[in-house]
C-alpha cells in the first residue's frame, strides 16, 4: 500500500539532521496537492531560565528549515516552515496543527538511549499518545 498525503502535514523537527531524514522520508508520498508545512518548538521555560539565548535558538531552527527545505526540493508539494514557541512541545505542534487544519502530523522517531526518554518524557511516544490530529510515524530506514 502506498500512502499519499495531498493536503496540509505538520512535521516537527528537532535538530537540522532530523529535518533533513524526516522530510526525505516524507517525501515520496507527497502529491502537488501537499502542504508541507515544517516547524520547530523553542521551548521556553515557563518563568524559569531559557536554555540558550532566543537569537542563538532562532538561527538554530534555520539551520533545521533550510535542510528540510533542500530535502524537498525536488517535491510537488508546497513548503512552508514556522517556528513556534511553548512551555510544551508535543502540545505546542499539536494547537499549531488544529491552527492550520493539518490532515495529520508526520515525524521520524528516533531511537535513542531509553533512559534518556523516560526522563524526557518521550516526545515521540507522547506525540501518539497525546494526539489530537491524526499522526504519522515514518518508517526507520536502513541508512539511519
Amino acid at each position: 500500500m502506498t500512502l499519499t498525503f495531498d493536503a496540509t502535514v505538520v512535521v516537527p523537527v528537532a535538530d537540522p539532521d532530523d529535518g533533513e531524514r524526516t522530510t526525505r522520508g516524507l517525501e515520496p508520498h507527497l502529491a502537488s496537492t501537499s502542504t508541507v508545512v515544517v516547524v520547530n518548538v523553542i521551548e521556553k521555560a515557563g518563568g524559569g531560565i531559557d536554555k540558550a539565548p532566543m537569537e542563538q535558538r532562532e538561527e538554530y531552527a534555520e539551520e533545521m528549515f533550510d535542510r528540510a527545505r533542500e530535502a524537498l526540493a525536488n517535491s510537488p508539494a508546497t513548503v512552508e516552515t514556522e517556528t513556534l514557541y511553548g512551555t510544551d512541545i508535543v502540545e505546542t505542534v499539536f494547537d499549531a496543527a488544529r491552527d492550520r487544519d493539518a490532515d495529520a502530523v508526520v515525524f521520524n522517531p528516533r531511537e535513542g538511549n531509553r533512559i534518556a526518554e523516560l526522563l524526557t518524557g518521550d516526545v515521540a511516544r507522547r506525540m501518539v499518545k497525546e494526539a489530537s490530529v491524526p499522526v504519522v510515524a515514518l518508517p526507520q530506514t536502513n541508512s539511519e
